[in-house]
């Protein structure tokens, strides 16, 4: 059996199953935000037309992810030793970008407008069609995440997890922007500040979402090692073979969606080069069939002492 070629057969579903889930994201985004920029100009609803540009930053995100995506997936190369995972390392440092941005933004205009209110000023009354359009993109993008998370998860894709995440905070946006717009309608003048209100807690659920995405992605861009838990895991596989002891100089760091290994051990000094090369291969082995197949390990042999 040629393992090369199933490997590369693994890797073509893989980003395949990324961009069909990635390419229907990106459709939906693109007529929702249609209908939200129509009915927020045609319902009077500076809400939705908030909201539309937060489906837009979710049709960016999604073009983000198919270029990038395309790139992680290309093989080791003369430059790139170690592959180009972490292209897509970078895909969701940039999305938990926009998220945040996203989140200032929503968090701003809401102030403003609450300022406004405070200073005496008067919202404008939105009409049905922006609730309706507010009620059509929670139900459409929660479907969205739910299937995206899922895909996201099954191929071990961290951009299209973030991405996600990306239609969820849409879905918390509209969320917000259905209760400030169906409050203004239903309650009166008064609670017309409803809209903005709710904005600003949103935009704070977004925020979290996108300080989760940037953390884990920026500490994999500098090198930071593995958890704790996974370091532990790698010195109890060693020490499980006879005859492999003292593990020590362990480096480890992620690369895209596979773990790095840098490890020297030590074994008897009267064996053959042969003997501690095999045991240094059934190791490897070993760690791979933990941490992945595409795990890149750098084991170094030392006698004892």
């Amino acid at each position: 059996m040629d393992t090369g070629k199933i490997g590369t057969a693994d890797t073509v579903r893989r980003e395949r199953e990324i961009y069909r889930v990635t390419i229907v994201g990106s459709v939906v985004n693109f007529v929702l935000l249609l209908f939200k920029f129509f009915a927020g100009i045609a319902g009077h609803s500076a809400a939705m037309i908030a909201d539309a540009v937060h489906s837009l930053s979710d049709f960016v995100t999604d073009i983000i992810v198919l270029v990038f995506v395309r790139i992680s997936s290309k093989p080791e190369d003369e430059g790139h030793d170690y592959g180009h995972g972490k292209y897509e390392t970078l895909a969701t440092a940039i999305i938990g970008l926009c998220l945040f941005a996203v989140g200032l933004g929503i968090l701003w205009n809401g102030a403003e407008a609450i300022w406004h209110v405070v200073r005496g000023g008067t919202l404008p009354q939105p009409g049905m069609l922006a609730l309706w359009a507010a009620l059509i993109s929670i139900v459409s993008k929660e479907a969205l995440y739910q299937y995206t998370v899922f895909v996201g998860r099954k191929v071990q894709s961290q951009a299209v997890v973030a991405n996600a995440w990306h239609h969820r905070s849409d879905a918390f946006s509209s969320i917000g922007t259905a209760a400030g717009i169906g409050g203004a309608i239903l309650l009166g003048d008064q609670w017309r500040v409803l809209d903005p209100i709710a904005a600003v807690i949103v935009s704070f659920f977004i925020l979290k979402v996108s300080v989760k995405l940037l953390v884990p992605s920026m500490n994999e861009l500098l090198e930071k090692s593995l958890p704790a838990e996974v370091e532990n895991r790698i010195n109890e596989i060693v020490l499980s073979y006879p005859g492999v002891t003292s593990p020590h100089h362990l480096r480890t760091r992620r690369i895209g969606n596979s773990y790095s290994i840098d490890l020297h051990v030590r074994m008897d000094g009267s064996l053959t080069l042969e003997e501690a090369h095999r045991r240094a291969t059934v190791i490897e082995h070993r760690l791979r069939e933990e941490f992945g197949k595409g795990t890149y390990i750098s084991l170094h042999v030392e006698p004892f002492k």
